[in-house]
């Protein structure tokens, strides 16, 4: 049984700790918002982009010449996997959730007979996939240095990207992060980036290409244009999605360490009060004992 000095110690380091995730919560929960209007602020951008591209590749349906970034290679044997995480830990099953899904995604891809490729953006990233798939690391990013990941730093990913694309170093590029949805859930998911995979709701923006559009100049150079912005732009809007979910992780996370805090810290005091009325009671045995032997 611990003494009551060992349990005063403890209970000091709790309640220090609990101070800790405290302090931790509140600022997350200041950095949420923030974060949070960002990303939400950048999906329409980011949809209606996706839409216009979406528009302008079924007009185009069945060119001889289309654009690389919209065709891709024409196979599918190298892919390169785009994994973005934090560079902080202490947000719960965040980052494991990610490089989670990776892993399942390069299993299968393996298992398939493809070439799997890593683009890791992120220290934990890095971190978590170093010792089992070190040998198929490109490339990594880690803005730990950095207080506001903006635009420029998505383009110098996309950038990169571009460049082992145009140097036939992959095939098909995808993109792992977290969706933001709330402060309880951040949802995995895998983006096709090259050659750009169109969602449903982006598609519907494709029905208006039987109307007899004439583009100046024409859907070929439009797209040649536009392609790597959107690269860039769907980049930037993961790591902008990745931000709000790592803090709404993070303050899921403090506010459980800090309760579950609370709890061990009303254990310790009962059982020192526990403790120290039984050593009380010994004594007053002891004294009493000797004053009726006497």
């Amino acid at each position: 049984m611990p003494n009551l000095k060992d349990l005063q110690t403890r209970i000091s380091s709790v309640k220090s700790t609990q101070k800790i995730t405290r302090a931790m919560q509140m600022v997350a929960a200041a950095k949420l918002r923030r974060s949070q209007e960002r990303a939400e602020a950048a999906r329409p951008y980011s949809e209606r982009l996706a839409g216009v591209l979406s528009n302008l590749a079924a007009s185009t349906k069945g060119s001889p010449n289309p654009p690389p970034l919209l065709a891709g290679t024409g196979k599918d044997d190298v892919h390169l996997l785009v994994v973005a995480t934090a560079d902080r830990g202490l947000c719960g099953g965040f980052n494991s959730s990610i490089v989670r899904l990776a892993r399942e995604h390069i299993t299968r891809l393996r298992e398939e007979g493809k070439t799997v490729k890593l683009f890791l953006v992120g220290k934990k990233a890095h971190d978590m996939m170093k010792r089992q798939f070190s040998e198929i690391v490109v490339e990594r990013r880690d803005f730990s240095e950095v207080r506001d990941v903006g635009f420029d730093y998505a383009q110098s990913v996309g950038d990169h990207v571009l460049k082992l694309f145009n140097e036939e170093e992959f095939d098909v590029c995808t993109i792992f992060y977290a969706k933001f949805k709330s402060v309880v859930t951040q949802q995995p998911t895998a983006q096709q980036l090259v050659p750009p995979m169109f969602s449903d709701s982006e598609s519907e923006a494709a029905q208006a290409a039987s109307t007899p559009y004439e583009y100046e100049p024409d859907e070929e150079a439009i797209l040649t244009k536009l392609l790597p912005l959107n690269l860039n732009a769907q980049i930037f809007h993961a790591i902008l999605e990745n931000a709000a979910s790592e803090q709404g992780a993070r303050m899921s996370a403090m506010d459980n360490a800090t309760r579950n805090a609370g709890d061990m810290i009303e254990r310790l005091t009962l059982q020192f009060n526990r403790t120290r009325q039984a050593i009380i009671t010994t004594e007053l045995i002891e004294i009493i004992s000797g004053a009726e032997s006497l």
